[in-house]
């Protein structure tokens, strides 16, 4: 496999894991240390005890809407690697960069960070509101 393949797989598992509200398979993606992740409409998050314990909070929700990940695209840069996709929740769409390190074999989560993508104007639309 390659390292773009295995940081996609690694991408897929954390959405994997969404989908089955999958505590302890979330918690084997993250890195032991140096995380952080931004939640649309969270506060920062620093450390994996506070990331993890938002990932908890969020899986335990029944009413968690489904996280699907589309158009996911990988950018390697030695043992770093992010991913910017487009995920799906509740009829929405976020803009998500996550962030991989390689420890040893295996890619690691560091940070996450999705927020609301902003719809797009017509040219007429974006004339109008400058004037």
């Amino acid at each position: 496999m390659t390292d773009e393949e295995s940081v996609l797989a690694a991408n897929a598992a954390y959405y994997d894991a969404f989908q089955k509200s999958d505590y302890p398979a979330m918690a084997a993606l993250w890195a032991d240390d140096g995380v952080s992740c931004i939640h649309p409409g969270w506060a920062i998050l620093d450390g994996r005890e506070e990331v993890l314990q938002s990932y908890r909070l969020i899986l335990r929700n029944p009413d968690q809407e489904p996280v699907i990940s589309r158009q996911a695209r990988v950018y390697l840069t030695g043992d770093t690697a992010r991913v910017l996709c487009i995920e799906l929740v509740g009829g929405g769409s976020l803009a998500a960069t996550n962030l991989f390190i390689r420890t040893g074999a295996t890619w690691r989560m560091i940070h996450h960070h999705a927020s609301p993508i902003a719809q797009r104007m017509t040219q007429a639309e974006s004339s109008r509101r400058l004037n």
